[in-house]
C-alpha cells in the first residue's frame, strides 16, 4: 500500500507556515484535511471579533498560498452554521468559489450532522468542480445501528456515490488504552463500515496528545503518541488488510477540541512540542506572561538539541530553527513560531515513519 498520510490541520499561522515549508517529497505523500479555524471570541465585549467576511478574507491565499495547487480536503465545521456571508452567500460557497478562482482543489468535508443547507451548498460545489467529496466520521457514529441508512441519505443529499467520496473515521481523542483491546474495537468499526471496498479512500485518524499540557511537569517529558502505535498494531493484522487498510491520519501536535477559555485568565507555558519515534518530545519552561519570559525557547531549543531525540538541523525547516534558536543565532520567537517548528517537523517525521513501515 502507498503511504498516504491525511493529517488534520486547524489552519492558523503556524500550522500553514509548517505546511508551506514542508520539502516537495512530504508534500507530495499528503492530503491535508483543514479545518478553518473558529472565530475568535471576545470576553470582553462577549461577542466574535471579526465578522465571518473578515475571517475569510484571505482564505484563498491562506490555502493555496502555503498548500498549493494539489487537492486537500476542507472543513468548515468549526463555524457557526448560522453564519452567512454580507452578501446573503453560505461560507462554503464563499471559501470554495475563492479558491476555485485561484485554481485550487479543494475537496468539501460533509458530516452525518451536516445541516440540510450545508449539503445543498455541498451538492452545488460538487456538481461543479467534479471532485467528489469527503465523509467525517466519528467513533460514536461508526458504532451507531443505523450508520448506513444515515451515510446513503447524507451521499444522496450531495450527489455522490462511495466511489465518489474520501472516508474519514474520526476517533478524535479517545483512551486508547489497552491499545490491543481498543486496535481489535477499531478494526471491527472499519470491518462493519458501509461500502468498505468502494470508498475512494478511507483514512484513520485520531490522536492522543493531551487538551492542555498543565499536567506536565517542566523541562523534558516524552509523552505517548498511541495513534502512531495503533497504527502500527494494525498494520500488523492480516485481517485487517483482508477487509482494507485505511491510511494513517492525525491531529499533528494538537488536541482535536477548541479551547473556548478566556486567554486574560491564564498562564501558559513556554513549550516545544517535537515528536519522536511513539511519542512528543515536550519541553515545557514557565509562564510566559512573566516579563522576558520568551527567553526561555532560548533554553528549551538546546534541550531539545542536546537530547538522543533531536533529529538533526538538516531534518525539517523546524529542526533548522530549533537549532538556530539553541545557537542564538535567531530570535527566541514567540507561541506561533513554535507552533510552526512543532507542526512542520511532526509533518516530516510522518511522511518518513511511514515509509519506513509500509517499504515505500
Amino acid at each position: 500500500m502507498s503511504a498516504r498520510y491525511v493529517p488534520c490541520l486547524r489552519w492558523k499561522r503556524g500550522e500553514y507556515q509548517a505546511v508551506s515549508l514542508l520539502t516537495s517529497q512530504a508534500k507530495a505523500t499528503i492530503v491535508p484535511l483543514i479545518e478553518i479555524p473558529e472565530i475568535g471570541f471576545d470576553f470582553e465585549t462577549r461577542q466574535e471579533n471579526k465578522t465571518i467576511d473578515e475571517h475569510l478574507a484571505k482564505i484563498d491565499e491562506r490555502v493555496s498560498g502555503s498548500w498549493g495547487l494539489a487537492p486537500c480536503m476542507l472543513d468548515l465545521h468549526l463555524l457557526n452554521s448560522k453564519d452567512r456571508m454580507a452578501n446573503g452567500d453560505h461560507p462554503l460557497t464563499h471559501v470554495f468559489g475563492r479558491l476555485r478562482a485561484v485554481g485550487a482543489q479543494p475537496i468539501p468535508v460533509v458530516s452525518l450532522s451536516s445541516d440540510a443547507k450545508f449539503l445543498s451548498a455541498t451538492r452545488k460545489i460538487v456538481a461543479e468542480d467534479m471532485r467528489g467529496a469527503c465523509l467525517r466520521v466519528g467513533i460514536e457514529e461508526a458504532a451507531s445501528q443505523g450508520l448506513k441508512v444515515r451515510t446513503d441519505s447524507v451521499l444522496g443529499e450531495i450527489g455522490v456515490e462511495p466511489s465518489q467520496c474520501d472516508l474519514v473515521l474520526d476517533l478524535g481523542a479517545p483512551s486508547f488504552e489497552p491499545l490491543d483491546d481498543f486496535a481489535g474495537l477499531v478494526e471491527s468499526l472499519i470491518s462493519n463500515l458501509p461500502h468498505l471496498k468502494r470508498w475512494r479512500s478511507l483514512a484513520l485518524l485520531g490522536t492522543s496528545f493531551p487538551p492542555t499540557l498543565a499536567g506536565v511537569p517542566t523541562g523534558l517529558t516524552v509523552l505517548p503518541r498511541n495513534e502512531w502505535r495503533l497504527y502500527r498494531l494494525l498494520l500488523g493484522r492480516r485481517s485487517i488488510h483482508q477487509a482494507r487498510m485505511p491510511d494513517f491520519g492525525d491531529y499533528c501536535i494538537n488536541h482535536p477540541d477548541v479551547l473556548k477559555e478566556d486567554m486574560r485568565l491564564l498562564k501558559p507555558a513556554a513549550a516545544i512540542r517535537y515528536t519522536v519515534n511513539d511519542g512528543w518530545l515536550v519541553a515545557k519552561g514557565t509562564n510566559l506572561r512573566a516579563a522576558g519570559a520568551y527567553q526561555q525557547f532560548f533554553g528549551l531549543s538546546a534541550g531539545i538539541v542536546r537530547s538522543r531525540h533531536y533529529s538533526g538541523a538538516d531534518y525539517s525547516a523546524g529542526d533548522m530553527r530549533i537549532r538556530e534558536c539553541a545557537s542564538r543565532r535567531v530570535g527566541p520567537g514567540n507561541p506561533t513560531t513554535w507552533r510552526f517548528v512543532g507542526t512542520n517537523h511532526h509533518l516530516e517525521k510522518v511522511v518518513r515513519d511511514l515509509a519506513t513501515q509500509l517499504g515505500t
